[in-house]
């Protein structure tokens, strides 16, 4: 059996799997500073699943940089790497890291893999990637990454196995962070995150998308530590609307947060946008996230926007949360398919051990 880890800095999210089959889950929340060693084996506890009935366990991990490309086996080297993009996601890679070094601790000599968020934009072509700066400041790494890799990749696996994969298609990750991608041909070829994951559409509390001149003009209200709090923890649809949770947002029917949702589509249109050129069309739109799946409201104003593209929602299949949402005459494909990612970091950290073993 499979430990599949998603450790955040205060939380601690397990499923076990056997094979592709789910059997076990476990959630701890509010862990303090030094309690995820604690919290790993509360968890496993409430799984019902003893160590030594485990085959391997596999990690979320945010940030792999430029360098961690693919799921690899957890080497002190790959520990290294992961803990040098901690600058390029502090608030992601360390949690992370603990969730690694916990399991070593309770189990040294169970093998442990990294999947990473950032590895399915790998893909992304230099001219998509690089930010306008001078070499020495992208030589720090300064650059765009794009996140949310491993719910598109279960998106595009999933897809696979219904049938051909549409060629261009618009995948929308749309939870408290949001995410779009251009995926060509099952590849990434665009993404709205960038170098964290603040960038892109507007979310539960991140800005999104803001001019560089405006960070810098909050870090010298505020200072720089402030000023992320504000960007990360205090922006997006909480600092719009009053809450981050979109059906708290729908039960409210203040004036500020219905301009709080207006806000979420017309950006998510305005990203929309940029990725169909990327692709230089669109057969497909699939939304995924707790947002995507659950909220038949967002959808229809975004697929409303994308009517110049020949995209043709059926709006009672739509309000019904059906999977398969465009009308007859639709030119383009829309589906909602469900998120995906423990299942799709088991599936690779087990194909990659199954080639160790060859």
């Amino acid at each position: 059996m499979w430990l599949i880890v998603n450790a955040g800095s205060s939380s601690l999210k397990l499923k076990v799997f056997d094979g592709e089959r789910e059997v076990a889950k476990a959630f701890v929340a509010e862990i303090g500073p030094d309690g995820h060693r604690a919290a790993m084996r509360d968890g496993l506890a409430q799984a019902g699943v003893p160590l030594h009935r485990l085959t391997a366990a596999a990690h979320r991990v945010v940030h792999g940089g430029a360098s961690l490309t693919a799921t690899c086996r957890v080497t002190p080297e790959v520990l290294h790497q992961i803990e040098a993009c901690v600058p390029l996601a502090p608030l992601h890679n360390p949690g992370n890291l603990v969730g690694i070094q916990s399991v070593a601790e309770l189990a040294p000599d169970l093998p442990q893999y990294a999947s990473f968020d950032t590895a399915f934009h790998a893909t992304n072509p230099e001219v998509a990637t690089t930010y306008a700066l001078p070499l020495a400041e992208r030589a720090l790494g300064l650059r765009r990454y794009g996140f949310h890799g491993i719910s598109f990749a279960a998106l595009v696996r999933i897809l696979r196995q219904r049938g051909p994969l549409p060629e261009r298609l618009l995948a929308c990750h749309l939870g408290n962070g949001c995410s779009l991608a251009a995926i060509v041909n099952g590849r990434s070829v665009a993404t709205t995150m960038g170098y964290s994951p603040l960038d892109g559409l507007t979310m539960g509390t991140r800005t999104g998308a803001i001019d560089g001149n405006a960070v810098l003009r909050l870090a010298a209200l505020h200072g720089v530590e402030a000023a992320g709090r504000i960007l990360n923890r205090q922006s997006g649809l909480l600092g719009l609307g009053g809450a981050s949770d979109m059906r708290a947002l729908h039960a409210a029917g203040t004036p500020e947060a219905r301009f709080a949702l207006d806000h979420f589509a017309y950006w998510a249109l305005r990203h929309a946008g940029s990725m169909v050129a990327a692709m230089g069309g669109l057969d497909a739109v699939v939304f995924t996230g707790g947002i995507g799946e659950n909220d038949p409201w967002m959808r229809k104003e975004i697929l409303s926007g994308l009517g110049y593209l020949g995209v043709s929602p059926d709006l009672s299949a739509n309000a019904r949360n059906e999977t398969v949402l465009h009308s007859p005459t639709s030119r383009v494909v829309i589906l909602v398919v469900p998120a995906d990612e423990e299942r799709q970091i088991a599936l690779e950290a087990q194909g990659l051990m199954a080639g160790e073993d060859a």
